[in-house]
């Protein structure tokens, strides 16, 4: 993975954070844009998903950090009904702070591999049969998707819940109207 790539890619991600820190609608813009920019990511470094040695509980460690820090900061994220009747949301600071540090943990990861870190984690990877770097840009990676992608899902769910849950009540009757 190039370093200044890595770079980019996690800073147009944190980016994307400051975004939703300010209110917005809950659609399907505000739901597209953080998948657009995850999968253009997997594009530029996900090549191949090695699956020899232990590459795929590496694959798996790192899919399942990014589910639970996705879905924490899903839950973490305010929601309300607008006047209009449309959901809006707002990341909140444990939302923030989690894609945070999940980005920051891929950044610092990246900076160390290729600061002095390199040959530390080709021994670990020698010793624990991760068949190297493809291995851990592929993990680093669906860690990313898995992150965005679960935090999406669990913002959409509840959004749906709650205005499902408009229209199942009835609408209030204003004082004076006659039933």
């Amino acid at each position: 993975m190039n370093t200044n790539s890595a770079y980019l890619i996690n800073a147009i991600l944190v980016l994307l954070v400051v975004r939703q820190i300010r209110e917005h609608r809950l659609d399907l813009r505000s739901l597209a844009v953080p998948v657009l920019a995850v999968g253009a990511a997997a594009v530029l470094f996900l090549h191949s998903v090695p699956v020899r040695g232990n590459d795929i509980p590496l694959e798996l460690i790192c899919v399942s950090a990014g589910a639970v820090m996705g879905g924490l900061a899903g839950l973490a994220t305010y929601l309300r009904r607008g006047g209009d009747g449309r959901v809006l949301g707002r990341a909140g600071w444990l939302a923030a702070g989690l894609w945070i540090t999940g980005v920051g943990a891929r950044m610092a990861f990246v900076f160390a591999a290729t600061h002095g870190a390199g040959p530390a984690i080709g021994r670990f990877s020698f010793t624990h049969q991760i068949t190297g770097a493809d291995a851990w840009t592929a993990a680093l990676v669906m860690m990313a998707l898995a992150d965005v992608l679960t935090r999406l899902v669990v913002l959409f769910v509840r959004g749906r819940r709650m205005t499902a849950g408009a229209a199942a009540r009835p609408a209030p009757v204003r004082a004076g109207t006659h039933v």
